[in-house]
C-alpha cells in the first residue's frame, strides 16, 4: 500500500491519472452509473477492472458488451468511444473463495490497482439471512483478503446504506457497536442448516426490520476491525432514486424502492399506502451518491487517518422533502406525462392508519384486480393482476418501515468534504444537494420511468395525454355517481338531507349552464 500527503495539490481529475480501478458491483444501478463517470470526467485513468459472473449462459465478456450497450453509454459511445476499451471484464462472484477470481486476473489485479469500489451486495430486504451474510459479509472479507495483496492500494470504498443503524433515530457518520460479533454470525450461518438460521433470524436482527440493514451493520464492523492496515472508507446512500444530471437527467433502471411503486401509480392500479405524510423523505440522486463515492476515494488516499471516514449521503439535513410533497409531486408529473395504455385514473394518497390502509387496499387494490382477471379469463386471457397485486403489496410492505419513520442523518463529513473540493472539482464532481430542486428533479424521474423502465417513446405523449384526460372524466363521473346513490339512500331518512340534495342539484345545474 502506499499514500499520498497534500490533498489540496492534487485536483479529483488528476488524482484519478494512470490509475487501474477494481470495482465489485458495476453491473448494478450504481456501479454502472460509477463506471460511465469514471470514463467521461476521468478521462486519464489507465483501467477500470469489473468484476462479472457469467449469467443465464452468457459469459463475461457478451455481458460486457451488452451493458455497454445501454442507454447510460449513449454518450460516451457518442463523444469518446475510446474510453469504453478501458473497462476489462473479471471473471468472477463474490459468493465463491477468492471472489471466484482465477489465479492470472488476481496477479494483475494485485500488480496494477490502486482503487477499489466495493458496491456489491444483495439489495433484497427480505433475503434468507443465510444467503445475505455470504453475499454481503463474507463477500467483504473476500474482498479484503484481495486488498491485503494489492501492492498500490490507496483506496478502498465500501457502499453501505444510511439505513444501516436504522435502529436508531440520530445517526451519526461513525460506525456503531453491535450486540452480536460479525464473525459469530458468519461461523452460525457456516455451522447451520438454512431452516435453522430462518428460525433465529428474528432474535438475531433485532430492532431491525430486515437481514439487509441488518447485515450491512455488520460488515461496517468487519472493515472497522481492518482500519488499521487498509485506506478504507464507507459512503451510505439513503433511498437512491434516478439521476439528477449525468449522463441524463432521470436515468434509472430498475423497480427498486419507490420506483416500482409509482410505475404501477400511473398504470392506475396502485392508490394506497401506509405512509406518515409528514415525515422526511429522505431521497437522493445516484449521480450525487456516484460524485461523493468518487471524492471519497480522492479524499482517503491523500489525507492519511486511522479512523474510517464515514459520509452519510443523505438529504433530509440540508434539502429535506416530505412524503406528502413526494407523493403529491410525483402523482402531478405522472398526469401531465402518463405512461401509454393506463388502466385508470393515476390518484391515491397515503394512510396513517394501517386498519384503513388495508381495508383500502382490498377495496382498491385486490377486489379490482380479481374483477379484471374474472373477465381476462372469460375472454381467454392469461390472468396477471392478482399476482401484480401481490408483488406490489409485498414491495409496500417493505418500504413502510422507512415511510412512517424519520431519521437524523448527520452529514458533517460530507459538508467537509464538498468545502475541501476546488471549484472546478465541484462542477465536475457536484454532490452538494442544496442544489436539487425537487419539483424539476422529480419530473425528470417520471419521465425516466416512462422512457427508461417502461421503454416508451416519448412521440407516445399527445395520446397518452387524451386517453388520461378521458379516464379523468370517467372517474370524476364514477364518483360523482356513488355521491348521488350514497344521497339517495340518505334522502330516504331525513328531509334535511333531501333539501341539501337539492340544492347540490341546483348548484351543479348551474355551474354546467356557466360552463356552456
Amino acid at each position: 500500500m502506499s499514500t499520498i500527503s497534500g490533498a489540496q495539490c492534487t485536483s479529483v481529475k488528476d488524482f484519478y491519472r494512470d490509475r487501474s480501478i477494481f470495482i465489485t458491483g458495476g453491473t448494478g444501478f450504481m456501479g454502472k452509473v460509477l463506471v460511465e463517470k469514471l470514463l467521461r470526467s476521468c478521462p486519464d485513468i489507465k483501467n477500470i477492472y469489473l468484476l462479472m459472473r457469467p449469467k443465464k449462459g452468457q459469459d463475461v465478456q457478451e455481458r460486457l458488451r451488452q451493458l455497454l450497450n445501454g442507454p447510460l453509454f449513449e454518450k460516451l459511445r457518442r463523444d469518446s468511444p475510446e474510453e469504453l476499451s478501458k473497462i476489462i471484464a473479471i471473471a468472477g462472484d463474490v459468493t465463491e473463495h477468492a471472489l471466484g477470481i482465477s489465479e492470472t486476473n488476481q496477479n494483475i489485479l494485485i500488480r496494477s490497482v490502486s482503487i477499489v469500489f466495493h458496491s456489491a451486495a444483495t439489495v433484497k430486504f427480505d433475503e434468507a439471512l443465510k444467503l445475505s451474510v455470504t453475499i454481503n459479509m463474507v463477500g467483504t472479507k473476500q474482498l479484503l483478503n484481495l486488498c491485503h495483496r494489492m501492492h498500490k492500494l490507496q483506496a478502498l470504498i465500501h457502499v453501505s446504506t444510511a439505513y444501516c443503524n436504522c435502529d436508531r433515530t440520530d445517526v451519526a457518520e461513525k460506525i456503531y457497536p453491535l450486540p452480536v460479533e460479525p464473525e459469530h454470525v458468519i461461523m452460525l450461518t457456516k455451522i447451520m442448516d438454512t431452516k435453522m438460521v430462518d428460525d433465529i433470524t428474528p432474535i438475531l436482527i433485532g430492532n431491525r426490520p430486515n437481514t439487509y440493514t441488518f447485515t450491512k451493520a455488520l460488515t461496517e464492523r468487519l472493515l472497522q476491525a481492518e482500519s488499521e492496515y487498509l485506506p478504507i472508507a464507507i459512503v451510505r446512500p439513503s433511498i437512491v432514486l434516478s439521476s439528477l444530471r449525468e449522463p441524463v437527467a432521470g436515468w434509472v433502471d430498475n423497480l427498486n424502492g419507490p420506483t416500482g411503486i409509482i410505475a404501477a401509480a400511473g398504470k392506475g392500479f396502485f392508490r394506497t399506502m401506509l405512509c406518515h405524510e409528514q415525515k422526511v423523505a429522505d431521497l437522493v440522486p445516484v449521480d450525487i451518491v456516484i460524485n461523493l463515492i468518487i471524492c471519497a476515494a480522492w479524499r482517503t488516499a491523500t489525507n492519511e487517518t486511522n479512523a474510517i471516514p464515514v459520509y452519510n449521503c443523505c438529504t433530509g439535513q440540508q434539502n429535506p422533502i416530505t412524503w406528502k410533497q413526494f407523493v403529491d409531486l410525483t402523482f402531478k408529473y405522472t398526469r401531465m406525462h402518463p405512461p401509454n395504455n393506463a388502466i385508470w385514473y393515476p390518484d391515491g394518497r397515503c394512510r396513517n392508519s394501517v386498519i384503513l390502509n388495508k381495508m383500502c387496499t382490498v377495496f382498491q387494490h385486490m377486489l379490482p384486480a380479481h374483477a379484471l382477471d374474472f373477465f381476462l379469463r372469460l375472454m381467454g386471457k392469461p390472468t396477471m393482476m392478482v399476482g401484480i397485486q401481490m408483488r406490489l403489496h409485498k414491495a409496500a410492505k417493505c418500504l413502510e418501515y422507512f415511510s412512517t419513520q424519520e431519521w437524523n442523518f448527520r452529514d458533517d463529513n460530507v459538508r467537509e468534504l464538498w468545502e475541501q473540493l476546488s471549484p472546478v472539482d465541484r462542477q465536475t464532481f457536484m454532490f452538494d444537494v442544496r442544489e436539487i430542486d425537487w419539483p424539476s428533479y422529480l419530473e425528470h424521474y417520471i419521465l425516466g420511468i416512462r422512457h427508461f423502465i417502461l421503454k416508451e417513446n416519448p412521440k407516445t405523449l399527445p395520446a397518452a395525454r387524451s386517453h388520461i384526460k378521458k379516464l379523468y372524466w370517467l372517474y370524476k363521473t364514477i364518483q360523482f355517481a356513488m355521491l348521488l346513490v350514497v344521497l339517495h339512500f340518505l334522502l330516504l331518512h331525513s328531509s334535511v338531507t333531501r333539501t341539501a340534495f337539492f340544492s347540490l342539484l341546483s348548484i351543479v345545474s348551474r355551474m354546467c349552464r356557466m360552463i356552456v
